[in-house]
C-alpha cells in the first residue's frame, strides 16, 4: 500500500514506514493473512494513547487556570473516542487501515473506536519515528484545535460526569457502574454495564471496554426522565 498520500495528509514523512504500516494494522487483518511480516497496532495504540494524554494534559494545565476537575472534563471531551474518530475521518484514515473482510463491514460505533484506536496508534508511530516535539506540533494541528468547537458547544461534561451532576442535584447521591456481562474473545471483548442509583438500575449501555459501556450507559441515564 502507498501511504505517501497519507504522509502529506498529516505532513510528516516517516523515516520507518514499516512503523506507519504496523500503527494502519488492525488484529483481525492478521487472521486472515498469516504471511504478513508486521505486527497489530495494538502496543502503538497503548504508547500513543499515554504520549496523547500528555500533550493534551500539559496544554490544558498550562493554557486554562481551572481546577482539576474541570480540566479533566475538558481532556475528556478532546480525547474521547468519538473524537478521535472524526479526526481520523476528516484524515481519510480508515482508507489506509488493514482490516479483516468482516471487521471492514463495521460500522456507526464499531467503526469509530477502530478508527480512534488507529489514530493513537498513529500517534505512537509518529514519536517513536519523530520524537517528542514533532509529535507535539501534529497533536496540537489536529487534536488541540478542536477546542475551540468544543467550547463554543459547551461540550465539556462527559456524559458520566453530565450523569453524576444531575443524580446528586435531584437526589444527593453519586451513581455507579456495574458489569453485567461481558462476551467475546479476549482481543475482542464486549461489556455490557448498568448505572445504578441507591441501588436501583437506571439504565445500561455496551462497549468493547469498560469504560466504553459506562460512557454508554450514562449516555443512556440522561435520556431517563424518572430518577
Amino acid at each position: 500500500m502507498d501511504l505517501s498520500s497519507l504522509e502529506n495528509k498529516i505532513k510528516i514523512q516517516f523515516k520507518d514506514r514499516n512503523l506507519l504500516q504496523v500503527a494502519l494494522t488492525h488484529r483481525s487483518y492478521l487472521n486472515e493473512n498469516r504471511r504478513w511480516e508486521l505486527p497489530h497496532n495494538e502496543r502503538l495504540e497503548f504508547l500513543g494513547d499515554a504520549v496523547l494524554e500528555l500533550i493534551t494534559t500539559e496544554y490544558l494545565y498550562r493554557n486554562f487556570p481551572n481546577p482539576e476537575g474541570e480540566l479533566t472534563n475538558l481532556r475528556s471531551a478532546l480525547v474521547n473516542y468519538k473524537m478521535l474518530s472524526e479526526i481520523a475521518s476528516n484524515l481519510e484514515l480508515d482508507k489506509y487501515i488493514l482490516l479483516s473482510r468482516g471487521e471492514a463491514k463495521d460500522t456507526g460505533r464499531a467503526r469509530q473506536v477502530i478508527l480512534a484506536n488507529a489514530f493513537e496508534s498513529l500517534i505512537g508511530a509518529i514519536y517513536l519515528d519523530a520524537g517528542f516535539e514533532i509529535t507535539k506540533n501534529f497533536i496540537t494541528e489536529f487534536v488541540i484545535k478542536q477546542l475551540v468547537g468544543i467550547l463554543s458547544a459547551g461540550n465539556i461534561l462527559d456524559p458520566k460526569s453530565k450523569f453524576q451532576e444531575l443524580t446528586q442535584e435531584k437526589l444527593g447521591v453519586t451513581p455507579n457502574y456495574k458489569v453485567l456481562a461481558e462476551w467475546g474473545p479476549d482481543h475482542n471483548k464486549n461489556f455490557e454495564v448498568g448505572v445504578f442509583v441507591n441501588d436501583k438500575q437506571i439504565a445500561k449501555g455496551t462497549g468493547s471496554s469498560k469504560q466504553e459501556a459506562e460512557i454508554a450507559a450514562a449516555e443512556n441515564g440522561l435520556k431517563v426522565t424518572d430518577l
